[in-house]
């Protein structure tokens, strides 16, 4: 009896318990165990060992596990909120959570932010708009001059950097997605309203074409 019980702890440890997932998310349980199912299928995918390494996401996302550029780096970094470099299903489910139809766009803000913030520092700078412009552009295999691409880092800061400071600041991004709704279009997944077991085309910005930073 122990020892069952012991085990059945280390599963929810390594999984998480799925009514304490559906408490802190906009899941419900029986969502949650849906994802679960879905959750072994993708941590098996490559490496049978119950986490989702890089390259199963990638394999997931993009239908190509050596998908290597600066988006895809940060899609990996939003799950892997513990950056030990493996996504557990807590973070899994807790992520997904950020793109479900119900979730407040205060939160989807604080994570598209996060997207853009790519040394950590608690702003938004210039040279990370442009490295995260190019790495979404040829996501959507869209190439356009170094003058089309600096123009359009230039018009998001004159719109963005209120306070004129050579950077944007949490306050400046919320207003800035508060005044251009499209801006989150991405960071919402319809289909997520109805949990199934096959993993959503994953668009987070790949629609660039609509993307407030093409100008």
């Amino acid at each position: 009896m122990g020892a069952k019980a012991s085990k059945k702890d280390k599963a929810r440890s390594v999984l998480g318990d799925p009514v304490a997932l559906a408490s802190e998310t906009v899941f419900t349980v029986s969502e949650v165990e849906a994802l679960l199912d879905l959750y072994k299928k993708l941590s098996g995918s490559i490496t049978s060992d119950g986490l989702i390494h890089k390259e199963e996401l990638l394999l997931a996302l993009f239908k190509n596990h050596k998908k290597e550029n600066l988006f895809a780096d940060r899609i990996f970094s939003l799950f892997d909120a513990k950056q030990n470099g493996h996504i557990d299903f807590g973070e899994f489910v807790q992520t997904l959570s950020v793109f479900h139809p119900r979730t407040p766009d205060s939160e989807k803000i604080e994570y598209a932010f996060k997207l853009y913030d790519l040394r950590h520092t608690g702003y938004i700078e210039r040279e990370e708009v442009k490295e995260m412009v190019l790495a979404l552009l040829d996501e959507s295999d869209l190439h356009l001059s170094d003058d089309v691409v600096e123009a359009i880092v230039d018009k998001t800061f004159k719109e963005t950097d209120t306070d004129g400071d050579g950077r944007i600041n949490q306050e400046e991004w919320r207003e800035f997605a508060a005044r251009n709704p499209m801006l989150l279009r991405n960071m919402t997944l319809p289909y997520l309203v109805d949990v199934n077991l096959a993993f959503p085309s994953f668009v987070l910005g790949t629609g660039a074409e609509d993307s407030k930073f093409r100008g």
